[in-house]
């Protein structure tokens, strides 16, 4: 199983584009430098009042496929 961890640090205006469907995908920096891009959706867990803040470990399958996400 492969994984990264990444940074994220989303208004709650920014995370509104996401929620209405207008975005549906975020592109992130992992902790190593590699660019990343997931579905917006596998972070609504974390959404608070404030957005999203925090590092996250995101764990895909052998074939790249998401698996989870936990934040740090």
């Amino acid at each position: 199983m492969r994984e990264v961890t990444i940074d994220l640090a989303i208004s709650p205006q920014e995370f509104l584009a996401h929620y209405q469907g207008v975005a549906r995908e975020v592109v992130a920096t992992c902790s190593d430098g590699r660019k990343i891009r997931f579905p917006s959706k596998i972070l609504q867990p974390f959404v608070t009042h404030n957005g999203i803040q925090g590092r996250f470990l995101i764990r895909f399958n052998d074939m790249n496929r998401f698996e989870d996400i936990r934040k740090l």
